[in-house]
C-alpha cells in the first residue's frame, strides 16, 4: 500500500527494442524522492506515453519510420499492474506512418489518436473492453510546407487536443504552420474536416493545453520558441489569436520549444526550452492574458518533456542529453523554480507520466 503522497509514474525513452524502454517510479509528493520500481523492453524508442482514465492501461509509441527503420510506427496497449507497476503487453497496432510522437485518449476513454510526425498524418484507433487497440476507425493526411527548409519540407503532425466538450479535434501540424481542427464523431470514431487557423510563419506549433475553464488554448511553437494564445468558442470549434510571447530571454542560444504544461489551478503556465535549457513560467490573468514570470534552469540538458506533480510541489523534466529525470522545486509563490532536490539516471528520457489516483 502507497502512503497518500507516493505517486505512481512512468518514463518513456528513446531506446533501442532491447534496452530498457519504459521505467517505473513511485514519486513522493512531500520529499520529492524518486524510487525506481522497473523497467520494461520490447518495443523501439516508446518516447510518448498516455494512461488511460481508468489507470489500468498505459498506450505507448514506438517512435519508427518505414525508410530508417524498415517498418512504420506503432502504438503498444499495455495492462498496468496497480501494486508492482509492471507492465503486461496487451497488443499492438501499426500506425501506418512515421515517427508517432504524440498519443491523446477522448473524453469517453474509447478513442486514442496517434500523430505521426515524419509523415503528417493522424490515426484514430478504437479502445476495446480490455484495453487492446482496434482497428483504425480514421485516419488524416496533411498536405504542404512552410517556410523553413529543413523542418517544414512537409507536413508533420505533432500533437492532438480535443475540446472539453470532446466535439472538436484540434491537429497541431509544425510542418504546415496550422492548427487544423477537425469535427468529432465519439460514436464511430471519425473526423469531418471543419477549419483551420494558421500560427505565425515559421513558428511551428508542437503542444496545446487548454485552459480549464476551456475558453482559451495555449500553443508551444517548436521552432520560434514563442507561445500562442487562442480565444475558443466552443459553439463553432473556433479560434482566434490574442497573444504571442517568447519563451526565451534576448540573445538566448539555439532553441527549440518543446513541452507546455498548466497548474493543476490553471494560474500559471510553463513550457520547456531545448538549447537554452530551461523552463519558462508564465502567470496567467483573469482575463487568460500570459505574464511572463522567470525563466529558469531546466536542471539538466534538453527538457524534451516534463510534469508537474500532484500537489504541485515539484517539477519533474525529462532531460534528454543529460540522461536523467530532474526534480525540481516548485514554489507556493510566483519565484522562480528551485535547482534539483535529486533525479534519477534514465537513459534518454522523453516522456514523464504518472498514474494520477
Amino acid at each position: 500500500m502507497r502512503a497518500k503522497t507516493q505517486h505512481p509514474l512512468y518514463v518513456g525513452c528513446y531506446a533501442a527494442a532491447d534496452q530498457p524502454g519504459i521505467h517505473a517510479f513511485d514519486f513522493d509528493a512531500a520529499t520529492g524522492k524518486l524510487t525506481a520500481r522497473g523497467s520494461f523492453t520490447g518495443l523501439t524508442n516508446p518516447s510518448f506515453l498516455v494512461v488511460h482514465p481508468n489507470k489500468r492501461w498505459l498506450y505507448a509509441v514506438s517512435e519508427t519510420s518505414l525508410e530508417s527503420d524498415g517498418r512504420c510506427g506503432a502504438v503498444w496497449a499495455f495492462q498496468i499492474n496497480g501494486l508492482s507497476l509492471t507492465l503486461q503487453p496487451i497488443n499492438q497496432q501499426s500506425t501506418a506512418g512515421d515517427w508517432p510522437c504524440h498519443l491523446q485518449i477522448d473524453a469517453s476513454g474509447r478513442w486514442l489518436f496517434a500523430s505521426n510526425y515524419g509523415t503528417g498524418n493522424v490515426a484514430v484507433f478504437s479502445i476495446l473492453e480490455d484495453g487492446a487497440l482496434g482497428e483504425v476507425s480514421e485516419f488524416v493526411q496533411h498536405h504542404g510546407r512552410g517556410p523553413h527548409l529543413a523542418r517544414q519540407e512537409g507536413p508533420h503532425s505533432h500533437s492532438t487536443t480535443l475540446s472539453p466538450d470532446n466535439r472538436f479535434v484540434i491537429v497541431a501540424d509544425l510542418g504546415i504552420d496550422q492548427l487544423v481542427i477537425y469535427a468529432f464523431d465519439g460514436e464511430a470514431g471519425k473526423l469531418r474536416p471543419h477549419s483551420s487557423v494558421p500560427a505565425r510563419a515559421g513558428a511551428g506549433p508542437r503542444h496545446m493545453i487548454f485552459s480549464p475553464d476551456g475558453r482559451k488554448l495555449y500553443v508551444a511553437n517548436e521552432l520560434d520558441s514563442t507561445i500562442t494564445a487562442y480565444d475558443y468558442d466552443k459553439e463553432n470549434g473556433a479560434l482566434r489569436e490574442f497573444q504571442c510571447l517568447d519563451t526565451l530571454p534576448p540573445e538566448a542560444p539555439e532553441n527549440t520549444a518543446a513541452d507546455i504544461h498548466m497548474s493543476h489551478s490553471g494560474r500559471r503556465l510553463y513550457v520547456s526550452n531545448r538549447g537554452h535549457n530551461s523552463i519558462a513560467s508564465f502567470g496567467v490573468q483573469e482575463d487568460g492574458q500570459l505574464a511572463l514570470l522567470d525563466i529558469s534552469s531546466c536542471g539538466g540538458n534538453w527538457p524534451r518533456n516534463f510534469a508537474v506533480a500532484p500537489g504541485e510541489g515539484f517539477m519533474l523534466v525529462g532531460n534528454r542529453f543529460s540522461n536523467e529525470v530532474s526534480v525540481l522545486p516548485m514554489p507556493a509563490n510566483e519565484g522562480e523554480l528551485g535547482a534539483p532536490v535529486t533525479s534519477a539516471v534514465v537513459a534518454q528520457p522523453a516522456c514523464v507520466r504518472f498514474v494520477l489516483q
